[in-house]
């Protein structure tokens, strides 16, 4: 059964990352529409009034100008926090969220609460000092352990730009608890040391309409294994339909 399928990005990035899994995903049948969320689009200079709110503002918007229904909604990394607001405001047009290596959205939590003090701290700084954005990481923290050749590090590096910062750091906003939408969750295994994977994506693992599927790759799989992720990606979409 065909399926609309919407990726958005995790920090750093625009469409262009999803545009291998975009194309597999095409291939099959499946209407793939790869989403570059506001500030991270190439000369994007001020990014002072860009917010999480505004992400998940602008995914609302594109469900409702395409008119997509039943979509199955993917949201990377960062992303996470913006696909799940999406499919909770938009019951009737998200069908199926998946969280790929993704940050879940928690009420009146923001992303970086995910982080111990210090590191939020940290983090904070940097935005502040890199006028309201989040600097990426340079190739060798990218390909890190992560499943990249030294190419598509060096690649990616060259590619990612800073992140408005004021999206990782403002609080999520949920009507329904997180346990009530229909999901998946693809861990990336290199991504763990020992397995380990956060406490609130580990409790998930116990709700009956989430389910976890595994990738032998890193964190940027769209990258590393983008076969393997449109496979899966176009799996769930079916089975779920």
């Amino acid at each position: 059964m065909k399926r609309a399928l919407v990726l958005l990005p995790g920090p750093w990035m625009g469409a262009w990352v999803w545009e291998p899994v975009a194309r597999r995903l095409r291939a099959r049948g499946h209407d793939a529409h790869a989403v570059t969320l506001r500030g991270l689009a190439a000369g994007e200079d001020d990014v002072s009034e860009v917010g999480l709110e505004t992400h998940v503002n602008d995914v609302l918007t594109l469900l409702d100008e395409h008119d997509l229904r039943d979509v199955v909604l993917v949201g990377h990394s960062y992303s996470g926090l913006v696909a799940g607001q999406v499919a909770d405001r938009a019951r009737d047009r998200v069908a199926h969220t998946v969280f790929v290596e993704a940050f879940l959205p928690h009420d009146g939590k923001s992303m970086l609460h995910a982080f111990p003090e210090r590191q939020r701290t940290q983090e904070l700084r940097l935005i502040a000092d890199n006028e309201g954005r989040w600097p990426a990481p340079d190739a060798t923290i990218v390909g890190d352990g992560q499943g990249l050749t030294h190419t598509q590090a060096r690649w990616l590096a060259q590619r990612l730009v800073g992140h408005p910062g004021r999206t990782i750091a403002e609080p999520a906003v949920l009507t329904r608890p997180l346990e009530r939408q229909r999901a998946s969750f693809i861990v990336c295994t290199m991504e763990h040391f020992a397995g380990r994977l956060a406490d609130d994506v580990t409790a998930m693992r116990t709700v009956p309409t989430w389910d976890f599927h595994t990738l032998e790759t890193g964190h940027w799989p769209m990258i590393s294994a983008p076969g393997q992720l449109a496979s899966l990606l176009a799996r769930i979409a079916v089975e779920d339909s």
